[in-house]
């Protein structure tokens, strides 16, 4: 478990607050349960090495305040508009047997085990944290799903999930898809537009005038052949003299 150090704070202004966090300190405040609130602060550097980290509100972590440990969960973080620093952080104090709302996060283990992934699958995740409702000592760090010999086509669902019995998903009714391991996307080209009956006979021309080189000399020699029959029929044929008759 997670151990943070902390100090109890008694600010009443905004100035006094500014005075805390230009310290280097970040205002915060414990809620929840039988006891009042508690006003502390703790260190900026700190808190950020845990806010870093992918779980930080699903975690527990041990507060000590002034030799005292106290159990709490992130519950929010507000952070500066412009320096995106922590300006305040909002704990919920934790008591054995309690229930409470949080979502933790998904973690997917042996990629390199999938044979759907070898085959360029793609997984798709649909959820990457689960909101469940379970005792506070018994929160879950992660919900893992492992992808050893899993193929394409294959889905992941709330069901596929191990989970104590005190342990519930806030969702009910349904058993929700987590993730699928989907088949690689391929992309088609684009289809050719259909020729018009114009552009297909200019086609059919061009495709007869390249086969046949010689076609147009052909032609022009055709022609020319036609011409002259033709120009040689139009010639009556010269019509023979009578021999003279014997005198």
């Amino acid at each position: 478990m997670n151990s943070l150090e902390a100090n109890i704070r008694n600010n009443s202004t905004k100035g006094q607050l500014n005075a805390i966090r230009k310290n280097g300190n970040v205002p915060a405040i414990i809620y929840g349960g039988k006891d009042e609130n508690q006003k502390i602060f703790i260190s900026k550097k700190i808190l950020k090495t845990f806010i870093e980290k992918e779980n930080f509100l699903s975690s527990i972590i041990t507060l000590n305040i002034d030799g005292k440990t106290q159990n709490v969960l992130p519950r929010e973080v507000k952070f500066h508009i412009l320096s995106d620093e922590p300006t305040h952080v909002d704990f919920l104090r934790i008591s054995p047997g309690v229930k409470i709302k949080i979502e933790v996060p998904v973690n997917f283990i042996n990629h390199d085990k999938s044979p759907g992934l070898k085959r360029g699958g793609v997984l798709n995740i649909v959820r990457r944290k689960v909101e469940l409702k379970c005792p506070s000592e018994k929160i879950p760090k992660n919900l893992t799903l492992d992808l050893d010999g899993v193929d394409i086509g294959a889905s992941f669902k709330i069901s596929s999930v191990k989970l104590d019995t005190d342990v519930i998903p806030t969702i009910q009714g349904r058993d929700f898809v987590i993730a699928t391991l989907a088949a690689p996307t391929v992309m088609k080209e684009p289809e050719k537009p259909a020729e018009t009956e114009g552009e297909a006979a200019e086609g059919a021309e061009g495709a007869e005038a390249a086969a046949s080189p010689d076609g147009d000399k052909s032609a022009t020699e055709g022609d020319k052949k036609e011409g002259e029959e033709s120009k040689s029929s139009d010639k009556k044929p010269a019509e023979k003299k009578p021999a003279e008759e014997k005198k």
